[in-house]
């Protein structure tokens, strides 16, 4: 009752006052992205005409797996009532069986990137305003994280070059105007940290050191100075895929290396860190005592099959206990920040816009001129939304667009 009555009841109308204000776009961006994409795509599809041997519809599914398992013999992992599969879960465990895949995965994410938000956000502006104005559901997703619609914000791509060009495309609609972006850096690693209450990471985060880096070090046994970027890389996809319950396959397809090396690699470092295996074993316990998983601000998320017979549904159910706990405590924790912001902008009537939410990152539009001063406010109630045992740190940006980095 207390998550409900002082969390997401006050949140409805700071995401109505979100919602109302919308974000400004570059139309001329837009339309110059789209013929780039397109002469990408073009060159992409003879590329995979031509690593194929035909020519075929890309898009067509039947006519993909004629061609990639009949024709180029290429194995088939998966059939379904459609048939067999060519999904990308699919597609990435076949990457290295053929050069094509990887041709027809960035094929496809051109294609979805162009379809999803190149040409559909300027249909999107608002005639009045001139802006687009997302919807944000707050009872869409299981974890209490929000979600958005018209247009689909969170899956714009943050770690691809393209998917960057078009956050360039979100700008202030006034030129003295700037976006500015406040992210919480490693969220999901401090909350791990914060309840395993393992006392090496949350030294780590106390030092404000590169979590990655130094946990390769533990791992490995090697100084700080000694890590290699592969070292490092390697911890970082063991780190967030933690979080997500990665297991053996999953770490050898994401890092290139053998399941046998990627389970020893785990082993390790739940040796290493054995608070992290007890906070996860935990979790699982309670979600099988209660039935459900509860986060930080005790937001419930029934979780079934936990008892299952069946390996792969227990294994999964075991997953989502943890996950629920982590991710869903990161989203307690940005709405509790997002209702401090805008009391304050209320209260004191300033001239601040929050017109974004993605994930673990809000963005404002205000006065570039002030941007400084309203940095430091926005960071201080970011970092304080919710008192744990490792600092939040929060990374600001601002400038001329949203790609303000």
């Amino acid at each position: 009752m207390r998550l409900f009555e002082q969390v997401e009841m006050p949140l409805i109308s700071v995401l109505a006052e979100m919602e109302h204000n919308g974000v400004s776009l570059d139309t001329n961006l837009l339309r110059k992205m789209s013929g780039q994409i397109n002469d990408e795509l073009k060159t992409v599809t003879e590329q995979i005409y031509e690593s194929a041997g035909a020519v075929f519809n890309i898009d067509s599914p039947k006519q993909l797996a004629e061609v990639l398992f009949d024709r180029l013999g290429l194995t088939s992992l998966r059939v379904g009532k459609a048939g067999r599969s060519t999904d990308a879960g699919v597609l990435e465990q076949l990457t290295d069986q053929h050069p094509v895949v990887e041709l027809i995965l960035q094929y496809r994410t051109l294609a979805k990137l162009q379809n999803t938000y190149v040409d559909k956000l300027g249909s999107l502006i608002n005639p009045r305003t001139g802006r687009v104005h997302a919807s944000f559901n707050q009872t869409a997703t299981t974890t209490g994280r929000l979600s958005s619609s018209d247009p689909n914000l969170q899956n714009i791509p943050i770690r691809t070059e393209l998917g960057r060009r078009i956050r360039a495309a979100f700008v202030p609609q006034e030129k003295t105007d700037c976006i500015l972006s406040a992210d919480y850096s490693q969220i999901e690693l401090r909350l791990l940290a914060h309840f395993s209450k393992d006392k090496a990471l949350t030294a780590a985060f106390a030092a404000d050191r590169d979590i990655h880096r130094f946990v390769a070090s533990q791992i490995f046994g090697v100084p700080l100075e000694d890590v290699t970027g592969e070292m490092r890389s390697r911890c970082k996809a063991v780190n967030f895929g933690i979080i997500y319950g990665q297991g053996a396959f999953g770490l050898s397809r994401t890092i290139g290396i053998s399941q046998a090396e990627a389970k020893k690699f785990i082993a390790d470092y739940f040796a290493r860190y054995s608070s992290i295996r007890q906070f996860m074993d935990e979790c699982v316990a309670a979600a099988k005592r209660t039935g459900y998983a509860e986060t930080i601000l005790g937001r419930r998320r029934r979780i079934e099959n936990l008892k299952s017979r069946n390996s792969n549904k227990r294994s999964q159910a075991e997953r989502l206990a943890v996950n629920t706990v982590v991710q869903g405590s990161a989203a307690d924790l940005i709405k509790v920040a997002m209702l401090n912001i805008q009391r304050r902008i209320d209260a004191e009537r300033l001239a601040v816009r929050l017109v974004l939410q993605i994930h673990d990152e809000l963005v404002f539009e205000l006065a570039r001129a002030e941007a400084e001063r309203h940095a430091e406010w926005i960071r201080r109630e970011m970092a304080g939304a919710i008192r744990l045992d490792v600092p939040l740190k929060v990374d600001i940006s601002w400038g001329p667009s949203w790609l303000s980095e």
